[in-house]
């Protein structure tokens, strides 16, 4: 999303800045503070620093009424617009501009420590953040132009999809389920036993029942028994002949 350039920003804010007139630049090593006159700053008064856009701005303006000193607009940190000085982290030159092209290097210091990394602070992120939006940009540039991937089905197009295990667990969920209570089955290739013998081997036949006609037949009277003439037989005597057959009814002799 592209910053609008009309919104103007608030980075920093401090009261107390002091300003110094500094004696041209004597080699390429950077300026030192210990070369200007500390002890007699030329300004003192608030200074500000705001965002409009990627650039930023350092006011320097009077504390009662709010007056514009003087302005730098700065593109791009560290650079050429601040410049710290080389023998104190609370001294720095500045170039300012007086909006009809021409520019002038001030000094800036802080008689607080803690205001001078705030306002070093509030520069690097500043930038930092137009760095990382430009990057995102770059990237959207690049994804638009990059030609996009058609994955939608075309018109008759179809896919087929293939599930190896289903048949399995559909057989598997298909056997027979004993019943609740009741006896399992025997495992596949082993005979049902038979009757079970009780303890000891024996096993106790049933009683069968020499004539159940007579017992079940109740509409019939049962038959007569005829009474033999004699039913103890006849009995010989010791003397008698022993090759006689002396019982006719089928008992024993004895002798």
């Amino acid at each position: 999303m592209a910053e609008d350039d009309t919104y103007e920003s608030t980075l920093c804010i401090k009261s107390e800045a002091l300003v110094y007139r500094i004696p041209p630049r004597a080699s390429n090593r950077g300026y030192r503070a210990a070369d200007w006159k500390l002890d007699e700053p030329t300004w003192s008064g608030r200074m500000k620093i705001t965002a409009k856009g990627k650039v930023a701005f350092i006011k320097l303006e009077d504390k009662n009424t709010g007056e514009l000193f003087a302005q730098a607009p700065v593109e791009q940190y560290p650079g050429c617009a601040v410049e710290a000085v080389t023998d104190s982290s609370r001294y720095f030159v500045i170039r300012i501009e007086d909006g009809n092209g021409r520019h002038a290097f001030i000094g800036l210091g802080f008689a607080d420590r803690g205001d001078s990394f705030d306002f070093n602070v509030a520069l690097q992120d500043h930038f930092k953040r137009v760095k990382q939006e430009g990057e995102l940009a770059k990237q959207e540039a690049f994804q638009s132009s990059a030609p996009k991937l058609d994955l939608g089905f075309k018109e008759g197009q179809t896919i087929k999809i293939s599930i190896g295990n289903l048949k399995k667990k559909d057989a598997a969920g298909s056997k027979p389920r004993p019943a609740v209570g009741g006896l399992l089955p025997p495992p596949p290739g082993v005979k049902a036993p038979g009757v079970i013998a009780p303890p000891g081997g024996i096993m106790t036949a049933a009683p069968t029942l020499a004539n159940t006609g007579s017992l079940l037949d109740f509409g019939s009277p049962a038959p007569e028994v005829q009474p033999n003439a004699d039913l103890w037989g006849d009995f010989t005597s010791a003397g008698s002949n022993p090759g006689k057959d002396a019982v006719k009814s089928g008992w024993v002799q004895f002798s």
